[in-house]
């Protein structure tokens, strides 16, 4: 016993000045000075090595060659080395991944055994590979059991569960597919693979299983280490289809449903568009590969194919597969429900937009030009509408609402309380009872979701304007070689709160004064305050006398930004001249 205890004492002070010492070595590597790196690293009494983030020795000092009894010549480019380093690949894989230390052992049977520290290098931001202290010969296999080897088992679900949680925050950070694809493999290179392409099934195919014959998939994502970048320039890049001949790797997975690992020297491995993938993988020192299914809820959605470079030691374990499955299988469902998404926000931009194409009926006396932007990825659409209802003695009612909250059900919403205004101001009600009315019959339903609404009744006959607001943005007033004006309407509660106390604002009607009103998506900023919006688009000065469909162009150039963060409607009005 008391053998034993000394034996732990021993390991246990190795293991604390291998922690030491290879957090000098990271700090001496991370610096980048030869001369610290000499004096640190080359006369360190514990062994340390440097292996770069494909798994290949790059460096050790002659600590670490005398623990390995292995000399520099031997390790640095000795075949048996790199097959010791494998054996504990995909330990090191998940400190490449999760960045957690973890103590591997490694060996073959032309080098002894090591016990290892390993902890990620990160230089600069980017991942550099790792570093290994020795901490002595390891432990010799047992022979084989009858039973599982339950603690080897349980090291591999630790290690699987590390990277299934890491991915968890990197991989589905969007509803947008193609980002999800570039995100799956961005964490798969080089912690896992040299090379990583997604590739996509048309949803048509999907529905109906993977035809046979010639597959054709829709390249979604492709991330290779800058050392194969030179090489693969051939394959076909994102964006772009992709045909992969009966017999293929992929095709044999799509086929199955299942891995399938294979050597690019068995002329298996997929092409590209023009038909160049196996050379190009060859003359890239592709040796091994691996295509996964992408598969959720039932549905195989397209293939992960995973390729590395160098020695058949470093090809596809059952312990890789068994990960990168369960990998594909979480990123699968991110794909699917980005799919889902934009395809119900295809449906609800379908629906808004044939809703606000239908004609208003404003008085002949009006002119009117209107605008509507869906969002840049049309992930947030739905909620905007604008309307004009005519009224009797030359009125006209034009009305602006936004909808809360975004998709078919918000899109719904509008065309219900498109159709509840119409009604509504049918009873010829002064604008403020009018939104009275709005939000009575919104709120005994509560399931509805609230909208903010302004109306602004335009009277030619009278020269006036009457506005009320529930809850929205000010209406803008723009006369020729004057300031846009922002008009002070007393706001009250959104539609739908059941709260009321609508009031109501006259201004007078010019002659070719253009009223402007807009959704929140035209004006508001993330991270800004309201005002400074606002008073953006007060700065503005518009081509009042000219063409309505001018003065929107000048809007939406002047305040949108490329990347539009919600949805814009813009409706612009004037008198007509008799």
């Amino acid at each position: 016993m008391h053998a034993e205890a000394s034996g732990r004492d021993a390991a246990d002070d190795a293991s604390t000045a291998a922690r030491d010492s290879i957090d000098r070595a990271a700090a001496a590597l991370a610096t980048g000075g030869e001369e610290l790196l000499r004096h640190v690293l080359t006369d360190a009494p514990v062994g340390l090595a440097l292996v770069g983030p494909d798994l290949r020795w790059r460096w050790a000092n002659p600590a670490f060659c005398r623990t390995a009894a292995v000399g520099p010549e031997r390790l640095l480019g000795g075949a048996a080395a790199e097959a010791a380093l494998a054996a504990a690949a995909p330990a090191l894989d998940a400190v490449l991944v999760d960045g957690s230390p973890r103590e591997p052992s490694a060996g073959h049977p032309a080098v002894p055994r090591l016990r290892l520290r390993a902890r990620r290098l990160v230089i600069g931001g980017r991942t550099a590979g790792l570093v290994l202290a020795a901490l002595g010969p390891a432990e010799e296999p047992r022979p084989p059991a009858t039973g599982p080897d339950l603690p080897h088992e349980l090291e591999r679900a630790r290690i699987r569960v590390a990277v299934l949680d890491a991915a968890a925050g990197r991989i589905g950070t969007t509803l947008d597919v193609d980002t999800t694809c570039v995100e799956l493999a961005d964490f798969t290179v080089p912690a896992l693979a040299d090379l990583a392409t997604v590739e996509l099934l048309a949803p048509e195919a999907v529905e109906r299983g993977a035809p046979g014959g010639t597959l054709r998939l829709h390249r979604a994502a492709a991330v290779c280490t800058a050392a194969l970048k030179p090489h693969l320039a051939p394959l076909a890049r994102p964006g772009e289809s992709v045909r992969h001949p009966e017999g293929s790797a992929v095709a044999r997975c799509l086929r199955t449903g299942r891995p399938v690992a294979a050597p690019v020297r068995e002329g298996s491995w997929p092409g590209s568009a023009e038909q160049a993938g196996p050379a190009a993988y060859r003359a890239a020192g592709l040796d091994s590969v691996l295509a996964v299914p992408l598969t959720a809820r039932g549905r195989v959605l397209g293939v992960l194919s995973l390729a590395r470079a160098g020695e058949s030691a470093r090809a596809f374990t059952e312990d890789d597969t068994l990960l990168v499955g369960d990998l594909a299988g979480r990123a699968a469902v991110g794909i699917d429900n980005a799919r889902r998404y934009t395809r119900s926000q295809g449906i609800a931009l379908q629906l808004q937009q044939a809703l606000l194409a239908e004609p208003g009926n404003p008085h002949p006396n009006l002119e009117l030009a209107s605008r509507y932007l869906p969002s840049g990825t049309s992930s947030v659409v739905g909620g905007d509408w604008y309307e004009t209802v005519r009224l009797p003695f030359g009125r006209t009612l034009l009305v602006m609402g936004d909808v809360m909250g975004h998709g078919v059900e918000a899109a719904v919403d509008m065309s219900t309380y498109r159709s509840m205004l119409r009604d509504v101001a049918g009873m010829d009600l002064p604008p403020h009872r009018i939104l009275r009315q709005l939000d009575a019959l919104i709120s005994e339903n509560e399931s509805s979701r609230p909208a903010t609404c302004l109306l602004a009744l335009a009277d030619p006959g009278r020269n006036r304007w009457t506005f009320s607001s529930a809850g929205h943005l000010p209406p803008a007033l723009v006369l020729a070689d004057r300031p846009t004006e922002l008009v002070v309407v007393p706001t009250g509660p959104p539609l739908g709160t059941g709260l009321g106390g609508y009031e109501q604002q006259a201004r007078e009607l010019l002659p070719d004064q253009v009223l402007l009103l807009y959704t929140d998506g035209l004006v508001e900023r993330r991270g800004e305050d309201i005002d400074a919006s606002l008073a953006r688009l007060a700065a503005l000065r518009l081509p009042a006398a000219g063409d309505l469909d001018d003065l929107l162009d000048s809007v939406l150039h002047a305040l949108t930004p490329e990347a539009a963060e919600d949805d814009v409607a813009v409706l612009a009005a004037r008198v007509r001249r008799r």
